[in-house]
């Protein structure tokens, strides 16, 4: 089953990596038109790192040796999320661009964030992977820098968090990896 899935997966994840390299590649492309927003780019920057962290996790799922449609609608459901954030990003001809879609694509973000706790005990309930012990301070923080995002407008705040998330990110892939290595 999980082949099946992760064709799926990876399709709409594909997608979702598309688009965030697909508006960089425009926003970099019309630079002499319209000056490109540094902070969309290092969001998209994240975004694509992001999405492939969590598509590399959801290789996990190929131990799962039973499964239901509400593991398969609730991991495709997530994949949708991640192509949703990517697609809020790059909001084309939209007025107002991705400033314009901040809440859209903070909410999404949270909205992700919210889906991979589960996703993330699942594995574990499921006997598939140990929740690795800086996921426990991870999970928060990066919950805690979107909802910021989300309500502050300031492009100062946004300057600072943008950095701050990806910082958490690559900490997290950093510290869960020698974790896994001491652990072995």
């Amino acid at each position: 089953m999980f082949d099946y899935l992760a064709v799926l997966i990876s399709v709409v994840l594909g997608l979702a990596v598309t688009h965030a390299l697909t508006g960089a590649s425009e926003a970099i492309n019309r630079r002499r038109t319209v000056t490109p927003d540094w902070m969309q780019l290092f969001w998209a920057l994240n975004v694509v790192l992001y999405v492939l962290a969590l598509w590399w996790g959801m290789y996990w799922w190929h131990h799962l040796t039973s499964w239901t449609v509400q593991t398969f609608f609730f991991l495709t459901g997530y994949a949708v999320i991640l192509f949703l954030l990517s697609s809020a990003l790059f909001p084309g001809e939209a007025e107002g661009g991705f400033i314009a879609n901040r809440r859209w694509f903070f909410g999404l973000l949270i909205a992700a964030h919210l889906l991979d706790i589960p996703e993330t005990a699942a594995k574990q309930l499921d006997g598939l992977r140990a929740v690795p012990t800086p996921y426990l301070i991870v999970a928060p923080a990066f919950l805690t820098i979107a909802a910021a995002r989300w309500w502050s407008p300031s492009r100062r705040v946004h300057a600072v968090l943008a950095p701050a998330w990806l910082a958490v990110l690559i900490s997290y892939e950093v510290f869960s990896s020698l974790e896994r290595i001491v652990s072995s």
